[in-house]
């Protein structure tokens, strides 16, 4: 027997506190958001042996590894928006239909085109999801108490995802054919459709959410798709005139949006919900948060592989250790915020971090690996923390009614924050490691430590060193985002309130 649509719970002096039914059906929600999160980075030891088989050009496979990113990214507000009218439950479910539908097409694809097709639907299925899972948090958990514990675990969960896909991947395509990474999904997936309607109640804004404007769905999509696939553009190749004239047409029709947002009764978006000090700047703290963790991960991937030497199976599981202090430090933020401000928590766990960045910054070529992971640990631990309260924050403050929508927003900020992060950070360390090298240097060398990986010892010795002290100056800027966190969580939310 399923449950009926019923109105949005009323959060007053004694809100309801959740039961064991609740608490499993958060349970049940954890499953599409770890799969959802693993997608990013599940393809990263598949590439070679879909190269193999399937044979795509170099402009295909970048497709294949990063479609799935742009559409998740392109949709999240639309999906969000749509789940708040139509409901959330059927957003849901409907994603992980289709997830599970576009799974299977990927792992049986047998043309470039196909996959890369495949997982454009996986992206489609993933922005359902994603505010899906983080809305009706929102709707099972009344209790600002309770909320905050179901928080914590979506955001740990979300983090751990995306470093456990490169490790999944890599011991899949170790026993199994490169299909096997996708097929995984199939189980989960599977126990969402045949429990979500048995313990997940329908909600939606009802009349006050208005009806879905097409318009402003386009709008979206065209806005968020070429600033954020036009940004990370620039940050790996650098200069280029499409993908910078992707960001201005990305801005443009992002204007024409807020524009459109401010003079509809019902919008898809709320302005006013982004000037709320609780909302807007917890969006805000999670964009430089991203920031500072995606800008700063490109270079340690890089540095255990490259730089240590390790396997890049080796060197996922090294890349596991940091979460530990994600375990350790978001339950205990959380409790904290119970008893302190939390705009003093989150400055605290921004403030952690920035000390983990500071600590990395003083590596040399022979730093102990121990220490890396050590200051690596305390940098997550530090952010997840902050980020958790900022995630609850944001959700609390928002209304019931647009819970799906509040929720895709402060996810596509996420998403933003993070191409910014390997735009602005990448080119600081890109500069630093030009300088830093010889100037009788292959050219190649001279611009990447890729290209010095082919040349001779001294050269890639000495591209080893440069890649430290680029990686050093990256860690300085992650420091100087993250103290900036602290002092805007402190200024911009301070006495805010959660609903």
């Amino acid at each position: 027997m399923t449950l009926t649509s019923h109105p949005e719970p009323v959060t007053g002096p004694d809100p309801v506190r959740a039961g064991r039914r609740e608490w499993t059906a958060l349970g049940v929600l954890m499953l599409p958001l770890l799969l959802v999160s693993m997608d990013v980075s599940v393809l990263y030891f598949a590439i070679p042996s879909i190269s193999a088989d399937l044979r795509p050009g170099a402009t295909e496979q970048l497709w294949i590894l990063d479609t799935y990113g742009f559409v998740l990214a392109g949709l999240l507000i639309t999906m969000g928006a749509l789940g708040d009218r139509v409901g959330r439950r059927k957003v849901l479910l409907g994603g992980a239909a289709l997830f599970g539908v576009a799974s299977v097409a990927a792992a049986y694809a047998q043309s470039s085109g196909a996959l890369i097709g495949a997982r454009a639907l996986l992206g489609v299925a993933g922005a359902g999801l994603m505010p899906a899972t983080l809305a009706l948090i929102r709707v099972l958990f009344a209790d600002p108490a309770q909320r905050a514990k179901a928080v914590t675990l979506w955001t740990s969960v979300m983090a751990s995802g995306i470093a456990l896909g490169p490790v999944v991947s890599g011991a899949l395509v170790e026993h199994f054919w490169w299909g096997s990474v996708f097929l995984i999904n199939l189980p989960a997936m599977g126990v969402l459709l045949v429990l979500g309607p048995l313990l997940l109640p329908e909600s939606k804004g009802g009349g006050s959410a208005g009806r879905f404007d097409v318009l402003s769905a386009v709008l979206s999509l065209g806005a968020l798709l070429p600033l954020i696939h036009g940004i990370k553009e620039l940050a790996k190749d650098g200069w280029a005139a499409l993908p910078a004239g992707g960001v201005v047409v990305g801005l443009l029709v992002g204007l024409v949006f807020v524009r459109r947002q401010a003079r509809l009764a019902h919008p898809m978006v709320d302005l006013a919900l982004l000037r709320n000090r609780a909302y807007g700047g917890s969006v805000l703290a999670n964009l430089l948060a991203m920031a500072a963790t995606v800008g700063f991960a490109v270079f340690l991937t890089q540095y255990l592989q490259s730089v240590l030497g390790q396997s890049p199976f080796e060197a996922a599981l090294w890349s596991l250790v940091p979460t530990a202090g994600v375990l350790v430090a978001a339950p205990a933020a959380a409790g904290l915020a119970q008893k302190v401000d939390r705009a003093y928590v989150m400055g605290g766990g921004f403030l952690v971090a920035a000390g983990g960045f500071a600590w990395l910054a003083g590596i040399d070529h022979a730093t102990p690996l121990w220490v890396v992971v050590v200051g690596s640990a305390v940098y997550a631990g530090g952010l997840v923390s902050a980020m958790t309260l900022a995630n609850e924050l944001a959700l609390g403050a928002a209304p019931p009614e647009r819970a799906g929508a509040a929720a895709a927003v402060l996810e596509s900020g996420a998403e933003l924050g993070g191409a910014l992060g390997m735009a602005v950070l990448g080119s600081v360390g890109a500069a630093v490691y030009t300088g830093a090298m010889p100037a009788s240097a292959p050219a190649a060398a001279r611009e990447t430590l890729g290209g010095a990986l082919t040349s001779g010892p001294s050269v890639l010795d000495a591209a080893r060193t440069a890649f430290v002290d680029a990686m050093g100056a990256v860690a300085v800027g992650a420091a100087v985002l993250m103290l900036g966190a602290a002092v805007l969580s402190l200024v911009l939310l301070r006495t805010a309130r959660r609903g």
